[in-house]
């Protein structure tokens, strides 16, 4: 696919690695629909990008809800070809702690956005692109979702967080494969330490403490190069049904 002729749903896109990727695709002549659920965030975004962009306030958790923004997206820009799922919270809580157990609900809910919400906007996105003509390769569209190295190296107080992660990068293949005879590829990013709104609230000292574990570059990733590598998955037909560690070389510690 061309990224000039993406049509876009781009879910965490008010703010951070989604954003980013928004812009991306708007500034290359494409399409972006930005899902998220800070609806003023989401606003000052579109205002941004311009009349390429569209906003739709979204629970990805609501299986109802998203199947109407996906509908209402694919009218407002002319179709669908891409889907983006950035949307995740990170909230650490140990399992047992100095404050109890950890709470199953407190699990459901990380389990609810991360994994649940990644596979409801993936299905309804996957059904739309079905519809779509193949081009020249016989593609339909392509999927990209976002995990974390917390799947594969999780810390002290991420069980939740790695559970759903992991979740993401099992669901890869098995949706490569289901979608292959549609013409529609799945690829999942599994980002380490970036720049994001969660690690904005960090005092300087710390980011660059964090950022000077990676083995290099030396620094947080920016969310500029997630959304580069979004491009390179768009538009490269032989990735696909993969898991790629955008990382630095980082391997996370226990804690």
């Amino acid at each position: 696919m061309l990224i000039q002729e993406t049509r876009a749903v781009v879910t965490g896109g008010a703010s951070g690695l989604g954003l980013a990727v928004a812009e991306s695709i708007v500034a290359a002549g494409g399409r972006a629909a930005l899902f998220d659920v800070n609806e003023q965030a989401g606003m000052d975004a579109v205002r941004a990008l311009g009349p390429a962009a569209s906003f739709h306030k979204v629970d990805v958790t609501s299986e109802q809800a998203v199947a109407a923004a996906v509908a209402a997206a694919t009218t407002v820009m002319g179709g669908l070809n891409l889907a983006v799922c950035c949307a995740g919270v990170g909230w650490p809580k140990r399992m047992v702690g100095k404050e109890g157990t950890m709470p199953g609900e407190f699990f459901r809910k990380v389990i609810e956005i991360n994994l649940v919400g990644t596979l409801l906007v993936c299905k309804e996105a996957a059904a739309a692109m079905q519809k779509n003509a193949p081009n020249a390769e016989g593609e339909r569209g392509a999927i990209v979702m976002t995990a974390s190295v917390a799947a594969f190296d999780g810390q002290i107080g991420q069980v939740a967080y790695a559970a759903s992660k992991g979740g993401v990068v099992g669901m890869t293949l098995p949706m490569a494969r289901e979608l292959a005879s549609s013409g529609i590829r799945v690829v999942t990013i599994a980002p380490g330490l970036f720049m994001t709104p969660m690690m904005a609230v960090l005092p300087q000292e710390a980011r660059d403490s964090l950022g000077r574990q990676v083995p290099f570059p030396p620094r947080l990733g920016r969310p500029g190069e997630y959304a580069q590598l979004v491009r390179q998955i768009v538009e490269n037909p032989m990735l696909n049904g993969e898991t790629i560690r955008l990382d630095g070389a980082i391997r996370m510690a226990p804690r």
